[in-house]
Formats: structure tokens, C-alpha cells, sequence
């Protein structure tokens, strides 16, 4: 027993040299890896926003400075022009941090809601967000004009954000200008086809101008829910107005006067000229089932008849 004991010790001790000797000896500490570009990026944007945020007040007055002399939102006072740009302002250096534009295009919208019915053209729009992007960029250039490649990176990291910041709130305009236009052409269009309720259970549709295929539809859709809304029998409608009407727009107007009639309105035509009537009869439009008459005046004692009222002249002499 004591014979194998230090054997073994000997052993183990022979074991740990070897193991010892075949390890590569330990070499100075590692440095931390370094940081990866997004991680740089972020560092950088953090640092551009602390800046625009702590020169808020002159880059603001700045800004709005370089707007005037370049004579954009012309239909704001300068007051006006003030608030906006301080939000606005403030909506960019927020887009700049978190790097989601949603809320900037949220603000965007409700700005452009406000001063777009008020004359402000899309170049100006554009126009005032190109020259924040300016101002910043001018301002970040001022501050890192003494190194060199910090600029660089900086740059490299605020143009592409300030870009795509640029093209939210262009987007953003455009939308709501189609959108305030697409209204406006739904109320000309309205304005354009009144459906008028000349008496109790009669209207009149007076269309001018040429119909093109929306108006069409709309045309129709308000004639029929005038007769259901005002319970109509009769209605009367005047193309006098019209200069030209094609096969397709004939053919509407033929649909128009079935649908009036699955309501329970009879239809009358006035101011059928020899061209629209020729176009009609060329599509087969049996006229056997349309009550036309020359003019107005016609139409509406027409349908004053088939709702049952005369006329009775008023003897001289009586109140």
C-alpha cells in the first residue's frame, strides 16, 4: 500500500507538467470587440439629436428665417409660420431618434389639413422641410468642421435619415392635397346636377354640360335617392344643357329612367336635341317607353297633369 501511494502521487503530478507544457502560455488581455456599425450609427444619431435639441431656439429662428427670404408659405403670417416650424421642428428631431416616421406623418397630415385649403403649393411644402435638412446639415458642419472624418461619419448618417424624413412629409402633402381636390370635385359635381323639388312629389334634374362616366354615376345616384327620400311620382329631366351625348351616355340615361321607374317615378325627357335623339334611336332605345317633351315648360305642365293639377285662370276682379 505505502509502495503504491507514491506512485501514484508521481503519476498525477507527471500528468500536470504535460498538460502544462502542451497549453500555449497566456498572452495579454483581449480588448472588447468593437462596437458594429449600426451600433456606431446609433451612438451618432443620439449625439445629433442631444445637438439639434439643445440649439432648438436658433436653428428654429434660422429656419424660419431662410423660409421668408425664400418666399415660401406666403399665405401664413410669420407668427403662424413660427408655431408650425417649432412643431414641425420638434416632429423631425423626434423622427431623427427613434427612426420610425410614423408620428412625423401622422403631424404631417393634420398640418397639411390646415393649410393646404388655404392656398399653400406643394413646392412650398417640400420646400420648408429641404430647408430644415439644410439648416441641420449646415449646423452639424459648422460644429465638426475641425475633424474631418467625424464629419463624414455624421454626415453619412443624418443625410440618409433627413432624406427619407424629406420624402415622408412630401408624400404626406400630396396625399391630403388629392384628397382636398377629389372633395372639391365632389361638391362641383354635386352642385352640378341638383335634383330639385319643384312641388310636392315632383323634381326636376336641370344637367348641363357633357357627362362623362363618373358623373354618370353620380347623377343617378342622387336622382334616385331624391325619389325615395321625397317619395317622388314624377321627375323631370332636363338635357337641354347637354351639347353631346355618345352611345354610352345615351345608354345611361336610358338606365337612369328603368331605375327611376323600378321606384315608382315616371321619367320625363325635355330638351332632346336632333343629335342626342338620333344617338338614341341608334342604340335602339325603344321611345315607345320614354315620355319625352320639347322643352321645360313642356315637362313640368306634363307632370303636372299626371299628378293630377290644372291649371285655372284667375278672373279679373277677384282677390
Amino acid at each position: 500500500m505505502t509502495n503504491q501511494q507514491p506512485r501514484r502521487s508521481i503519476e498525477a503530478g507527471q500528468r500536470r507538467s504535460a498538460q502544462w507544457l502542451t497549453q500555449p502560455p497566456a498572452g495579454p488581455a483581449q480588448p472588447p470587440p468593437a462596437p458594429s456599425r449600426d451600433e456606431r450609427a446609433t451612438e451618432l444619431l443620439r449625439e445629433l439629436v442631444a445637438r439639434f435639441r439643445a440649439q432648438r431656439a436658433q436653428l428654429t429662428e434660422r429656419w424660419v428665417e431662410r423660409v421668408t427670404q425664400a418666399g415660401l408659405l406666403t399665405a401664413m403670417s410669420r407668427e403662424e409660420v413660427q408655431a408650425e416650424a417649432a412643431s414641425l421642428y420638434d416632429q423631425y428631431v423626434e423622427a431623427l431618434q427613434t427612426e420610425t416616421f410614423e408620428a412625423l406623418q401622422a403631424y404631417a397630415h393634420r398640418v397639411f389639413e390646415r393649410i393646404v385649403p388655404r392656398g399653400v403649393e406643394t413646392h412650398e411644402a417640400v420646400g420648408i422641410v429641404l430647408q430644415l435638412r439644410d439648416v441641420l446639415g449646415r449646423a452639424l458642419m459648422a460644429e465638426y468642421h475641425t475633424d474631418l472624418d467625424r464629419l463624414n461619419q455624421v454626415l453619412d448618417v443624418y443625410q440618409p435619415a433627413a432624406n427619407r424624413i424629406a420624402i415622408t412629409v412630401a408624400v404626406s402633402f400630396v396625399q391630403e392635397r388629392e384628397r382636398v381636390i377629389r372633395e372639391q370635385q365632389e361638391a362641383i359635381r354635386e352642385l352640378s346636377t341638383p335634383v330639385l323639388q319643384v312641388r310636392e312629389r315632383l323634381l326636376i334634374l336641370p344637367i348641363i354640360g357633357l357627362i362623362d362616366p363618373q358623373r354618370a354615376r353620380q347623377l343617378t345616384e342622387q336622382l334616385l335617392r331624391a325619389i325615395r327620400l321625397n317619395r317622388a311620382k314624377v321627375v323631370v329631366i332636363d338635357i337641354t344643357g347637354v351639347p353631346v351625348m355618345d352611345s354610352n351616355e345615351a345608354n345611361h340615361l336610358v338606365q337612369t329612367v328603368e331605375a327611376s321607374r323600378l321606384l315608382g317615378a315616371t321619367v320625363i325627357v325635355t330638351g332632346l336635341s336632333p343629335d342626342i335623339a338620333q344617338t338614341l334611336v341608334s342604340i335602339g332605345v325603344d321611345l315607345g317607353k320614354m315620355r319625352t317633351v320639347g322643352d321645360l315648360q313642356g315637362g313640368i305642365e306634363e307632370a303636372e297633369r299626371i299628378l293630377g293639377y290644372r291649371v285655372v285662370p284667375i278672373e279679373e276682379g277677384s282677390e
